[in-house]
C-alpha cells in the first residue's frame, strides 16, 4: 500500500468512525430520553382514597393526556425566553418544548395538545382550528405546501412550499395557529358539556381578551358519582404546560362537586365554562 492509498483508507476509516459515533449518540440520546420521560401524568399522581382512575382507551385523546411525559420532580416552569416562572401555582411540568416565541399561551397549549395527539395518530385531516376572524386553518392544506397570508382581516392560502408532513413543518403550522387563534375562537369551536360528565380532554374556557383556558388531563371517580380531575395550563407570557395545584384543597385533584365554581391559582371558572372537542 502506497502513501496515497493509506491516506484514502485512513479517511474512510475516520468517516466510518464518525458515523458509528453519531449513531451511538443518537441511540444513547433516545435511551436517555426514554428514561427521563418515563414519568407520566398517570404514573406520578395516585388516585385519591376511595377513587379509581378512569383510564382512556388506548390511542384515545384521554390516553394521550394521561401519558404525557413529565419533567423530573421539582422542575420549574420556563418561559419561552428561558426565564423561570416564580409563581407557586403548579406541581409538575409537561416535558414538551414550546419554541422561542411568545406564542404558546393558554388556548395555544390546549390547541397544541389536541393537535399533537391527532398528529401522532396520523389523523391529519382532523387537525383544523379557526382563527379569531373565523378563517379555517386546515393542516391538510398546509401539508400540501400551502401557506396562509394575512392582510388586515383577510386570510388566503398561497402555494409557496413543498408538500411535507415533517414535525418541523407541523410545528410551523402550529405557530401560525397560535398567532391568529385564541380563547375566543377556541371557545366558539367547542361544545358545552355538563360537569357531571367531565372527562380527560375536556376544557374549562372563557373566551375574551384576555380569556383563559385549562384542560383536564386525568380523571378519577368513585362509586357515588363524584369525579375528580387534574388540570393543566399554559399562561402569559408563553410558558411550558404545567399541572396546576388546587388552592382550595390539600390535594391537586379538583372535584365536579365544587359548588359551581372551579377556582384555579390564576383564574376562576364556572361549571358552565366546561366544553369538549
Amino acid at each position: 500500500m502506497n502513501i496515497k492509498q493509506a491516506i484514502v483508507s485512513f479517511k474512510r476509516y475516520s468517516q466510518l468512525k464518525r458515523k458509528l459515533l453519531f449513531l451511538f449518540c443518537i441511540l444513547l440520546a433516545g435511551a436517555l430520553y426514554s428514561f427521563v420521560t418515563k414519568d407520566t401524568v398517570s404514573t406520578r399522581f395516585s388516585s385519591p382514597k376511595g377513587f379509581s382512575r378512569e383510564n382512556g382507551v388506548k390511542g384515545s385523546f384521554a390516553d394521550f393526556l394521561q401519558s404525557l411525559p413529565l419533567k423530573p420532580q421539582g422542575s420549574r416552569v420556563l418561559y419561552y425566553d428561558g426565564r423561570v416562572k416564580s409563581a407557586n401555582v403548579y406541581d409538575a411540568v409537561i416535558n414538551y418544548p414550546i419554541g422561542k416565541k411568545d406564542l404558546h399561551q393558554c388556548a395555544d397549549a390546549v390547541i397544541r395538545l389536541r393537535a399533537e395527539w391527532l398528529y401522532r395518530e396520523r389523523r391529519f385531516d382532523d387537525i383544523t382550528f379557526n382563527f379569531t376572524n373565523g378563517f379555517k386553518a386546515d393542516y391538510s392544506k398546509w401539508r400540501q405546501g400551502y401557506r396562509i397570508t394575512v392582510k388586515g382581516n383577510t386570510c388566503t392560502w398561497v402555494k409557496s412550499a413543498v408538500a411535507s408532513d415533517t414535525y418541523e413543518s407541523f410545528w410551523k403550522y402550529l405557530e401560525t395557529v397560535f398567532t391568529y387563534a385564541g380563547t375566543i375562537s377556541l371557545s366558539k369551536a367547542l361544545t358545552p358539556k355538563s360537569i357531571e360528565k367531565i372527562e380527560a380532554g375536556d376544557v374549562f374556557i372563557q373566551g375574551g381578551s384576555p380569556g383563559h383556558a385549562v384542560i383536564v388531563v386525568d380523571m378519577v371517580k368513585n362509586t357515588k358519582g363524584e369525579r375528580k380531575f387534574l388540570l393543566a395550563q399554559s399562561y402569559m407570557p408563553a410558558q411550558e404546560i404545567q399541572i396546576l395545584k388546587n388552592p382550595g384543597s390539600s390535594e391537586l385533584w379538583y372535584s365536579n362537586r365544587s359548588g359551581g365554581r372551579i377556582v384555579t391559582p390564576e383564574w376562576i371558572f364556572n361549571e358552565r365554562d366546561l366544553k369538549a372537542f
